[in-house]
């Protein structure tokens, strides 16, 4: 079975307006629940990287006090697992991909330690509560909108791509002024793709209910593992916009 097609089914114009199936709602519940157990991993490995200082120098060289080869691998080893589970949805057995999301997460917390060394704790917690807020409004908004909002998905990647580069062609700039700037837009962004994210995955667990017969269940585990996945990034960039705009520094 090729589970690319439900995320194909997922993208079709025609709303879906009811979803009260039992196996719909199991699945969109093991969304928020995989959602949960992964940003629960990542705050775990932050809080603890951050106040071992002998794991910390894991992570940062002694001499020049910049990231070792160990802290690189924590900075850009998430990036290839996203690209392993999207890249590989159909071909990895459901453990594989569970323990790649598992290990996703362990790696994205230690790489978010950083910022409970850079920011206040006061502001961190402060801009973590505001996301859940925004996150969940905008999760209720996606579930409950009888708007169809498959047609601004085109937009949003658009929106996140030029991110991307304007982030890396900052790298290079170092201008404060379009990071501030980069920062409200993300938000926007990501904030967006929350109640977009939302609704593919209501259509999604609608599909699966309608072709539960032709579907294995680990494949409709793969799809919950995925859909935790998009929420997930979702939450963590709009978490960290919002960081890089109202929080205060040590």
């Amino acid at each position: 079975m090729d589970n690319n097609n439900n995320y194909n089914w997922s993208e079709k114009s025609v709303f879906v307006e009811n979803q009260t199936g039992t196996v719909a709602k199991k699945f969109f519940a093991s969304v928020f629940l995989w959602m949960f157990v992964a940003l629960g991993i990542s705050t775990l490995a932050a809080v603890y990287m951050a106040n071992t200082p002998e794991m910390l120098g894991y992570l940062l060289s002694q001499e020049t006090g910049k990231l070792s080869i160990l802290g690189y691998v924590a900075m850009f080893a998430p990036i290839g697992l996203v690209l392993l589970m999207s890249a590989g949805l159909s071909k990895l057995s459901y453990g594989a991909l569970l323990g790649t999301f598992i290990l996703y997460s362990l790696l994205t917390g230690v790489s978010l330690s950083f910022i409970l060394l850079i920011y206040t704790s006061g502001s961190v917690i402060g801009c973590f509560a505001a996301a859940a807020g925004i996150f969940g409004l905008m999760a209720v908004l996606g579930y409950t909108t009888d708007t169809d909002l498959s047609k601004f998905g085109p937009i949003l990647m658009v929106g996140v791509i030029g991110l991307v580069i304007a982030s890396v062609v900052n790298m290079f700039l170092k201008s404060s002024g379009f990071d501030y700037v980069m920062s409200f837009v993300g938000v926007a962004i990501f904030t967006a793709l929350t109640a977009y994210d939302v609704q593919k995955l209501k259509r999604i667990g609608a599909g699966i209910e309608e072709n539960g017969d032709t579907i294995a269940a680990d494949d409709s585990k793969k799809l919950a593992i995925m859909g935790a996945l998009s929420l997930y990034l979702d939450f963590i960039n709009i978490f960290l916009f919002l960081l890089r705009i109202f929080g205060g520094r040590k």
